[in-house]
């Protein structure tokens, strides 16, 4: 009996050690793009959904690195790893290449990256299924036009922001077979999220054509499209952080990309000694995407409206619409 209770006591003692030791590692920070925390779209919606509603319910302080320039991804994420940070949440595709050297370099700490797949031991990549999201603004673009002429602006011309279009398009194709859907990319560096001047240019070119709903998947580039759309008395579908509020009335939607709730989720994950390695990847059914309808946009959106997209969600969610990924094979079908 001594011998039982001398082993459980020693088996109690290994798992409080076990714990104290999780809790004395944990010690996340995050390392945001360039283009900063305040992009008013995917950098704020992990800074403001994420970071800022982690601390609030935990004793613990996030570590926060915007780089100034590209060189610095590499340069910052090397420091927060040698000064013993983990888990080390990187915000982006930029962060891939260096994060492939760092991770390596630094088995023992954890890191997650978003919008990209880093396949290391100590890296959990969280993807997400951007173009059921999109396929749903697109069907509610396609609902709401009057001229059967919709937009999409994307950022940098690469396959991430292809799959925005690609489901936009299905989706306003879904609803009207001859629906027209113009597309432009902003350019072809990181220079491309940056630009609202020439996201205004694009936005008004399109609406020369006709559109009257333009989808913006551009960071902060997206502004100027919004403004676009603002003085062109047009409309304008915001994404990743709920966009609406910017030009209530003009803002038809938003779709989300909800990565601040996977922020908090790795780290409350990671602070209980549960990091996990390996690929997520979030849809609808996830609830990791999804479209924005609040008081910005309540007056926008038709019961008959809400109804439809509520069953084209609940068919996606089901599998009874398959959403076509143009990073599969990098060609768009409907």
């Amino acid at each position: 009996m001594k011998k039982i209770l001398t082993t459980t006591a020693a088996a109690v003692s290994i798992a409080l050690c076990s714990l104290v030791a999780n809790a004395a590692d944990f010690k996340p920070a995050v390392a945001y793009d360039s283009t900063g925390k305040f992009d008013k779209s995917f950098g704020q919606a992990v800074a403001e959904n994420g970071v800022i509603k982690f601390m609030a319910q935990s004793d613990t302080k996030v570590r926060e690195l915007v780089p100034s320039s590209d060189a610095q991804r590499e340069q910052g994420l090397e420091r927060l790893a040698r000064k013993g940070f983990s888990p080390i949440l990187v915000v982006g595709f930029l962060y891939a290449t260096p994060l492939q050297k760092i991770a390596a370099k630094y088995p023992d700490s954890n890191f997650i990256i978003i919008d990209a797949v880093v396949d290391l031991p100590n890296v959990k990549s969280v993807l997400f299924k951007e173009q059921e999201g999109s396929f749903l603004v697109g069907a509610l673009a396609a609902m709401k036009s009057k001229t059967a002429k919709v937009g999409f602006v994307g950022g940098m011309d690469i396959p991430l922001i292809r799959r925005f279009a690609c489901g936009y398009e299905q989706g306003a194709k879904f609803v009207n077979q001859d629906a027209e859907v113009f597309q432009n990319m902003t350019g072809s560096t990181n220079a491309a999220w940056s630009d609202p001047a020439r996201g205004s240019e694009l936005a008004k070119s399109q609406f020369s054509k006709g559109a009257d709903i333009v989808f913006a998947a551009a960071g902060g580039t997206g502004v100027g499209v919004y403004q676009a759309a603002a003085d062109e008395g047009k409309y304008a579908i915001g994404v990743d952080s709920n966009q609406n509020y910017i030009h209530p009335g003009v803002m038809l939607t938003s779709m989300v990309k909800r990565v601040g709730v996977a922020t908090v989720d790795a780290f409350n994950a990671a602070e209980k000694g549960n990091f996990t390695a390996g690929i997520q990847n979030l849809g609808l059914k996830e609830n990791g995407v999804d479209w924005a309808l609040d008081e910005f946009n309540r007056d926008l959106i038709t019961p008959d409206m809400e109804g439809k997209i509520a069953g084209i969600k609940a068919q996606i969610v089901s599998g009874e619409i398959k959403v076509h990924d143009y990073m599969s094979d990098n060609t768009c079908k409907y």
